[in-house]
């Protein structure tokens, strides 16, 4: 089974390629269509090659009864009132969207209904965001792949069947597909991130795969870069302290950066192999400041036998090498020497 990268926007993301790095905003906007747009700029800032949003329409999603998660809110009645002050406008969206694109930012959004689908879908995204609660929706999951867009999905509630049955629904369709390991706790602990899961998926599977961070920290993210992982989605919030379901679970933009940053270096590392004979060659004369070279603890005239309490080894490594220090012994010089003299095989006579 071929490994089979996929690509979003212009960039290729998958096996050789640097993680992708997904800004996730979700609703921490808090209804605010100028804050949404200070998120895109923040992300822009910070690095990232996405940012995603949810699109959230009440009406279409969720009915008076849906309880809250959290029970956060001071203004919201209910669940399905909370979306409703999370709406956008299409025109809204379409700013967003192309605030995204002229900021060289990719723009994406979770859409949680039918109706939702349809209104991305007129904004051109380059892949969908499947979210956990929606991975076996297959009204959603078929509509998307009409659009022969690459799909992520999110695994955070699924078990290996629920998720074996969507991936494959979406690879025999020949639609790009990438998994998201994830874990639906807000914020999740260190010891049910899953990182064990990265690797169990891609052996799986053969497509690329992300994780999914709920933490609030950016050690998963760090830790699934220097394991291999292809994507990443982290939640991210100006301040944690700030108001909204998912601040605890969110990294700072300062944090953001830095997993930006790392994500930089180790791709770096592990797309640039050395050669350690070359490298070694290349060090040497550094290697000569570092190395030992055997030295006379004291003066010696010439004729003169060396015995082993007359020598030691000291820094440069310009003469005879420190593990050459025992063939010395018995050896006759030539000429008188002085203490602290780096000694040299044309110190010796031959005949000895």
């Amino acid at each position: 089974m071929s490994f089979q990268n996929i690509k979003i926007g212009n960039k290729t993301v998958g096996q050789g390629y640097k993680p992708y790095i997904i800004a996730e905003v979700a609703q921490a906007h808090d209804g605010s269509l100028g804050i949404a747009h200070s998120y895109i700029d923040a992300a822009v800032k910070a690095g990232a090659d996405a940012i995603k949003f949810q699109t959230h329409i009440a009406e279409a999603e969720s009915t008076p009864g849906e309880s809250f998660r959290v029970n956060f809110s001071y203004e919201d009645n209910s669940r399905f009132e909370y979306w409703k002050r999370m709406e956008f406008t299409p025109e809204q969206w379409k700013g967003l969207a192309d605030h995204c694109r002229n900021s060289g930012i990719e723009f994406l959004s979770s859409p949680f209904s039918m109706e939702a689908i349809c209104l991305l879908e007129k904004l051109d995204m380059s892949a969908w965001k499947v979210g956990s609660g929606e991975v076996n929706n297959s009204l959603a999951l078929n509509a998307m792949i009409e659009t022969q867009r690459p799909i992520l999905l999110s695994s955070g509630m699924s078990d290996w069947t629920e998720i074996t049955e969507s991936v494959e629904r979406v690879k025999n369709t020949k639609t790009p597909v990438a998994l998201f390991q994830c874990t639906s706790k807000y914020p999740t602990s260190f010891s049910d991130v899953g990182l064990n899961v990265i690797d169990e998926m891609r052996n799986k599977y053969a497509i690329p795969i992300g994780l999914s961070d709920h933490t609030g920290s950016k050690s998963p993210a760090m830790a699934a870069i220097a394991r291999g992982v292809d994507l990443l989605e982290i939640h991210v919030v100006f301040d944690r302290d700030m108001f909204g379901p998912d601040s605890k679970s969110s990294v700072t933009f300062s944090e953001l950066k830095e997993i930006v940053d790392f994500r930089d270096d180790c791709h770096l590392m592990h797309e640039s192999p050395i050669d350690k004979n070359k490298m070694a060659e290349d060090l040497l004369e550094m290697k000569k400041l570092f190395n030992k070279s055997v030295v006379l603890l004291e003066s010696v005239k010439k004729g003169s036998f060396l015995k082993r309490d007359m020598l030691t080894v000291k820094k440069p490594g310009v003469g005879l090498p420190a593990d050459e220090l025992f063939r010395c012994v018995g050896k006759r010089v030539n000429k008188d020497l002085e203490c602290g003299h780096i000694l040299n095989w044309e110190d010796f006579y031959d005949d000895v």
